[in-house]
């Protein structure tokens, strides 16, 4: 199983068991905002989108989309 989080150059965020929980609880650490017209997420500038195993491990770092 595979987890999400947003981290931001000054926090980061709690790991989520799927990206769409992720997105929406990224607002709470300055990460971005979801678009309420689109239904998308905006991610703001030096945001990253970690992804990692559920069970521990390392994280791979993603720019978000």
């Amino acid at each position: 199983m595979t987890c999400y989080r947003f981290v931001t150059p000054r926090r980061a965020g709690k790991w989520y068991p799927d990206l769409e929980t992720a997105k929406r609880f990224a607002s709470q650490i300055g990460a971005g905002f979801l678009d309420s017209r689109t239904g998308r997420f905006v991610a703001y500038v030096g945001t990253v989108l970690e992804i990692g195993p559920a069970t521990g491990g390392s994280a791979r770092r993603l720019l978000p989309a």
